[in-house]
């Protein structure tokens, strides 16, 4: 599944560096947002650096969720795309070529 950055995770005094708001092609109401808490989620820099985060509850009622990432994303990231791994297999393997997840 592909997603896109939305904005880091903020209230009026803090910014949390590694929480963000992804949005996710297809989900369109809580519900579905609450079916994917606990997925992975990577992110990959434009020099190949990969990121990994996991998506802990839903946001709001139209579909954004919440991953905490294990190091937090450059703002550059805003904006960008990130893939989910809907199947969690110890053998799944980054393609580079593609870009993409190979999920055996």
């Amino acid at each position: 599944m592909k997603g896109k950055v939305i904005q880091f995770r903020r209230g009026r005094h803090r910014i949390h560096e590694r929480h963000f708001l992804i949005e996710i092609e297809g989900i369109t109401n809580k519900e579905k947002a609450e079916k994917l808490k606990g997925k992975q989620v990577i992110w990959k820099s434009p020099a190949g650096k990969i990121i990994h985060g996991e998506i802990s509850s839903s946001h709001g009622n139209h579909g954004l969720v919440r991953v905490i990432f294990e190091k937090g994303l450059p703002g550059q990231a805003i904006t960008t795309e990130v893939s989910i791994l809907t199947s969690q297999n110890k053998n799944n393997k980054f393609n580079e070529s593609e870009g993409e997840f190979e999920i055996k």
